[in-house]
Parts: C-alpha cells; sequence; structure tokens
C-alpha cells in the first residue's frame, strides 16, 4: 500500500471510529438531558447562564460533527470534530489542574460514568490526532480500501466503548470491595 493510500486509509478509519464516538455520545446526552446541565455546571468553566444554553447545543453538535464524519465529508468535520475532542481534553485538564478529578467526565453512559483522569485527556488528543490525516487531500481508495477503513474505524469504535466499561468498572465502589 502506497503512503497516501495508507494515510488516507487512516484519515477514514478515524473518521468513522470518532464519528460513531460522538454520534453516539450525543444521542446518549439527548436521553439523559436532564442531567448534562449539572454535569456541564460541574466543569465549573461557564457562566450559569450559559450552561443550559451548552447542554442543548453540546449534542446537537456531536450528533452532526459525528453524521458528518460517518458521511465522508471532509475537511469540515475533520477540524470540527478536532475541535470537540480538544475542547473536552482542555476542559478536563483544567480540572484536574485545579484538582477536581472527582467530577464526571460526562462522557459515557450514567451508569458507566467516569471521573476525570489524565488518560481521559490523552485519550480526547489521541482522537483529536487521529483525524489530522482527513485535513489533507486523500488519494483515491479501492473498494477494499474503502472496507478496510470502515472496518478499522468499527474497531477504533468498539475498543474505545470497552475501554469506557473496563474504565468506569475499575472505578466503581463495588470494585473496592474486590481489593
Amino acid at each position: 500500500m502506497a503512503p497516501g493510500t495508507a494515510l488516507s486509509v487512516t484519515g477514514l478509519a478515524a473518521s468513522v471510529g470518532v464519528g460513531l464516538i460522538l454520534l453516539g455520545a450525543g444521542l446518549g446526552k439527548l436521553r439523559h438531558r436532564a442531567l448534562l446541565p449539572g454535569v456541564i455546571a460541574n466543569y465549573r468553566l461557564l457562566p450559569a447562564a450559559l450552561v443550559t444554553p451548552a447542554a442543548i447545543a453540546l449534542p446537537l453538535a456531536e450528533i452532526a460533527v459525528g453524521a458528518l464524519l460517518l458521511g465522508g465529508v471532509r475537511p469540515l468535520p475533520a477540524l470540527l470534530g478536532i475541535g470537540l475532542l480538544v475542547l473536552f481534553a482542555l476542559a478536563m485538564a483544567i480540572n484536574l489542574l485545579r484538582g477536581r478529578a472527582h467530577i464526571s467526565c460526562g462522557c459515557g453512559r450514567n451508569e458507566l460514568s467516569q471521573s476525570l483522569s489524565w488518560s481521559l485527556v490523552v485519550r480526547n488528543l489521541a482522537l483529536a490526532a487521529a483525524l489530522l490525516p482527513r485535513l489533507i487531500e486523500p488519494a483515491a481508495l479501492s473498494m477494499l480500501d474503502i472496507a478496510t477503513a470502515i472496518g478499522a474505524g468499527a474497531s477504533l469504535w468498539l475498543a474505545y466503548g470497552l475501554l469506557n466499561i473496563i474504565g468506569a468498572t475499575a472505578a466503581s465502589p463495588a470494585s473496592a470491595f474486590r481489593r
């Protein structure tokens, strides 16, 4: 596989994986929209008057960007996805530096809630970096290349979900009894 083709397949895989992640996150936030203002307020980064508008806009932005990433549109959705992920990482890092690791990241299903950690900051930055190849002009891809990218993107999404489950389980009160 030519280097340009490999980069294009990698970028498309990231677009599919991050697209599924953002789409799922946005839909999850809509399902639990009554809790989202509290999660956003806990970060203590916005004035109180902006918490509710942010709670309305955030899931819609995640769904829109996720859908555009899945639709293969480029490069704007990649830029928006990078922006969202860096914003999430920055919000987490600010709170970690403030000593506020105890708050929920708000990035998973409510029953799989995780407290803030540097590994979550790194995870978001890694996902943002994975989208960088979508900012360059892609090489022409064969159907096999596209199928490979879609499979790799779906694998990224599944691995992300599995890591969320592991992280939430390890942090759950029940895990303290196993030690």
